[in-house]
């Protein structure tokens, strides 16, 4: 017998009775990724590696320790190491992921480029395409600098392109923005396509999509053209449905407080660029 999923529900399982009574008014107004995205992730058969196999992401509410003795604290423990480990040894292995980092909050690019670093420490060759934030030369491109260049032992690791000219209320021009993004596209291809080329960055492709200097379409469709093995990271706030819906893995960036909107803090070095 097949073994059931850790929550109720699945990716694939059907709308809630809440969810489907919902206006399309208070749906549109929400805008917020679908209530069971995540919760594929719990299910037994979905394979959840990348960089590690841990299954800390598997945020399923557990019972208080508190007032346990020692020992029934260590039996406790040991109980949940075995399910955890059950669990592991009916995971796939490896598998290249879709990666979407989206919504309002902070932290998109920044958590994508944790996941650069874990690659890099692995040897593993990465590029990274950014297609808004070009003409601020950001920190990140300085602190990589390091794996971009060949040394006696190896080639360059990193390769690093900043396609685009600034955000798009700073350039002012939606024809240059466009012609923009479909060069840095051209040049993600290469590296999506590249099986020698562990794990590809799309930074702020999302935005691209979202005022159309590229299509879905075009995404999608260089997607299925990468190496079974191979990563793809896509961020940015305001991800198409579509591209949820074939993700492996989605995250949503909440934002709960903003020192720049709350407080009036400017961008600051080292946490904004």
């Amino acid at each position: 017998m097949a073994e059931k999923p850790i929550l109720s529900r699945c990716s694939d399982s059907p709308r809630s009775t809440e969810a489907s009574t919902m206006s399309s008014a208070e749906s549109r107004s929400r805008r917020s990724l679908p209530r069971c995205t995540w919760r594929r992730l719990y299910c037994p058969d979905h394979p959840l590696g990348l960089m590690n196999n841990s299954l800390e992401l598997a945020n399923v509410p557990t019972e208080s320790t508190e007032g346990l003795s020692s020992e029934q604290y260590k039996r406790k423990m040991q109980r949940r190491k075995e399910v955890q480990e059950q669990r592991l040894a009916g995971m796939q292995a490896e598998k290249g992921l879709v990666i979407v980092h989206t919504g309002n909050g902070k932290g998109k690019t920044t958590a994508a480029l944790g996941m650069v670093l874990r690659s890099l420490g692995h040897g593993h060759r990465v590029a990274i395409i950014q297609f808004i934030k070009g003409a601020w030369e950001p920190a990140e491109k300085a602190a990589f600098e390091p794996w971009t260049v060949a040394t006696e032992t190896r080639s360059p690791l990193l390769e690093f392109h900043a396609m685009g000219e600034g955000f798009t209320w700073e350039t002012q021009d939606r024809e240059r923005d466009t012609q923009m993004a479909q060069m840095a596209w051209e040049k993600a291809l290469t590296f999506i396509r590249n099986p020698a080329v562990k794990l590809t960055l799309l930074d702020e492709v999302n935005v691209a999509l979202k005022h159309n200097y590229l299509t879905v379409e075009q995404v999608l469709d260089g997607l299925t053209q990468k190496p079974a093995d191979a990563h793809v990271i896509l961020t940015g706030r305001g991800a198409p449905q579509p591209l949820i819906d074939i993700a492996d893995l989605v995250t949503e960036m909440t934002l709960v407080k903003h020192p720049f909107r709350e407080q009036g803090v400017k961008a600051q070095a080292g946490i904004e660029f």
